[in-house]
């Protein structure tokens, strides 16, 4: 908000008195606003955090849901072109056979953690991205619920 000041005889005790009174004008119609649901937080929450894999030739479909990935993956991971797709590829093998294993042994590993299979065939081409982004999901996995799948030290 922008004001000029062309009267000289107003004191600026009054100046300052208009500002302030303007401010809370303008904020109070500035508070009114619709209603936000619990489910329209819930379902905004979702849209953010939801990552789709997808590739149509291959006839497949990854969604992640897991909340504050899609940030950490645009904000921390490294960016895509970064690592080789051969190095992608082998890492994760590994990971997809670590998760898989731990998802057949329910009593050792908590299965809120490890509650589905991964279907990751390395004789498919599933393309860069797709393991791309398969890869940074289990690097943040293991970084944010302190797990460790395979050898290696998960880090950034």
């Amino acid at each position: 908000m922008n004001f000029v000041y062309y009267n000289k005889s107003v004191s600026m005790k009054n100046l300052i008195y208009i500002m302030a009174v303007c401010f809370l004008v303008y904020n109070c119609k500035s508070s009114h606003s619709t209603k936000t649901t619990h489910e329209d937080v819930v379902q905004n929450q979702v849209d953010n955090d939801t990552v789709r894999i997808a590739n149509d030739d291959v006839a497949y479909e990854i969604i992640i849901i897991e909340p504050g990935f899609n940030t950490w993956l645009q904000s921390v991971a490294k960016p895509e072109g970064f690592y080789s797709k051969a190095f992608l590829e082998s890492r994760n093998i590994q990971y997809v056979t670590a998760w898989n294993n731990r998802v057949m042994q329910p009593s050792r590993y908590n299965p809120n953690l490890y509650e589905m299979q991964i279907n990751y065939n390395q004789n498919i081409d599933y393309g860069y991205e797709v393991n791309y982004k398969l890869y940074n999901y289990f690097i943040y996995f293991q970084l944010t619920y302190k797990q460790q799948l395979t050898g290696f030290v998960p880090r950034i």
